[in-house]
């Protein structure tokens, strides 16, 4: 073989690599009733955090169990089963994406990922000013 044909091969190789690996690990957000039907598959799920239920984590008993109930886009609630210590501020989120399965009727969460309120918004104009300015 021609040294052109083996580097052709290795380029063609490598895409091939890189198209399966970016659809496999590409993910959307989904829903408490998909990852019920496909237990131990993958998911991400979108959802707020149900305030009325308990918060479950004691850091003397186990400082890497934290449990807490979520509510997600299409209204269904879960408890979600976090074997890592409660992130700062976490009741303040208000919203939070569990990364994870389903097991049994618990969703056990690998990761989380918190959107807390913004600092920002609590000032926020209601309506800009109608000044003009001239430019020269």
């Amino acid at each position: 073989m021609k040294t052109i044909h083996i580097v052709t091969l290795l380029v063609l190789m490598i895409a091939v690599a890189v198209v399966v690996t970016t659809l496999t690990d590409s993910s959307t957000y989904s829903n408490f009733s998909e990852a019920s039907a496909m237990p131990g598959k993958e998911f991400h799920i979108i959802g707020r955090l149900d305030k009325n239920k308990s918060i479950d984590y004691d850091a003397t008993k186990n400082v890497n169990r934290f449990s807490f109930y979520l509510i997600d886009d299409k209204g269904l609630e879960k408890k979600v089963v976090y074997k890592n210590p409660k992130p700062q501020d976490f009741e303040k989120s208000e919203k939070v994406v569990v990364i994870g399965s389903m097991k049994k009727n618990e969703f056990l969460a690998t990761s989380l990922l918190l959107k807390c309120p913004s600092k920002y918004n609590a000032n926020k104009p209601e309506k800009f000013g109608t000044k003009t300015y001239k430019t020269k």
